[in-house]
């Protein structure tokens, strides 16, 4: 059988991860609504509230019991909205490396959400779970993306080319130059890994995360 992560949520200093819950259904299907979700990320479009609860009830428990990797729901302490999803993938228990993407809300963008959701499963991985590489693939144009990667301490690493598939049409912000109306175009993507090593570099404190705060475990 193969190895899965528990089901757990992890808390930082302003932010709860946590296992999808099918009410989340209306908040996720309006956060990957957005132009920049679609170009950049591979999730379903359009991402329907449907499917967000199929997500909820079925494909992220199954994700995480096959071993493949876990989803979490990104929420605010304070006001338990939705802002953001982490998951992670790819995962190789042999080399107890996988995968990390994320999602921010057009809302909770600019706030270091995204950074702050990173780092804390990136602790949890590696002083938690014992996991020694994490890594980070951005598309060559998704500079706020690379923004983030670059926040939490991540090592770039090289370049895939060719290795990605934008969606959306002409002229949306953010878009790669080229690509035809209503169209996909190929970009490269940009590998980056964080090893246990990296949290304590300084872009990582200048992230907001210091030695002495600590992720919480909610299992």
């Amino acid at each position: 059988m193969a190895a899965s992560f528990p089901e757990t949520a992890i808390s930082t200093e302003r932010l709860l991860l946590r296992p999808l819950a099918e009410d989340d259904a209306p908040g996720l299907a309006a956060m990957m609504a957005d132009d920049l979700v679609r170009a950049w990320t591979d999730l379903p479009h359009p991402f329907t509230e449907e499917y967000a609860a199929e997500l909820a009830r079925t494909l992220a428990p199954a994700h995480r019991a096959t071993g493949r990797g876990i989803v979490f729901a990104v929420t605010e302490h304070l006001t338990q909205r939705l802002v953001g999803l982490v998951e992670l993938r790819n995962t190789d228990w042999r080399l107890r490396s996988t995968e990390i993407s994320y999602v921010t809300a057009v809302w909770a963008r600019g706030e270091g959400y995204a950074p702050e959701a990173v780092l804390g499963v990136a602790q949890w991985l590696f002083e938690d779970r014992g996991f020694l590489r994490l890594e980070l693939r951005t598309a060559a144009g998704n500079t706020a993306a690379q923004q983030v990667a670059q926040k939490v301490g991540g090592i770039s690493e090289g370049v895939l080319r060719s290795a990605w598939i934008v969606r959306g049409e002409s002229g949306e912000v953010g878009a790669p130059p080229g690509r035809q109306a209503g169209g996909e175009s190929r970009s490269d993507l940009i590998l980056w890994s964080l090893l246990p090593e990296d949290l304590e570099s300084p872009e990582a404190h200048r992230a907001g995360w210091h030695g002495d705060h600590r992720y919480v475990l909610r299992d």
